[in-house]
């Protein structure tokens, strides 16, 4: 039987917890940090569930995690 592929993209960008959900992180964070404040900041560095609806197509993209 053939190997399936993972996409490396989504490995780089998922992360899969003990319960099987999917961990990622937030947007917004990459640039223009200067007029977000410091509580917006250290939210938007946590690490938040994927939501149900999609981490079908994330389990199909990852497929041996």
């Amino acid at each position: 039987m053939l190997k399936l592929k993972t996409r490396k993209a989504a490995a780089k960008r998922y992360k899969i917890t003990g319960n099987g959900n999917f961990l990622r992180r937030h947007a917004f964070k990459g640039h223009l940090l200067r007029k977000k404040s410091n509580t917006q900041k250290r939210r938007l560095s946590q690490r938040i569930c994927v939501s149900t609806s999609d981490s079908k197509p994330i389990k199909l993209m990852l497929p041996y995690s």
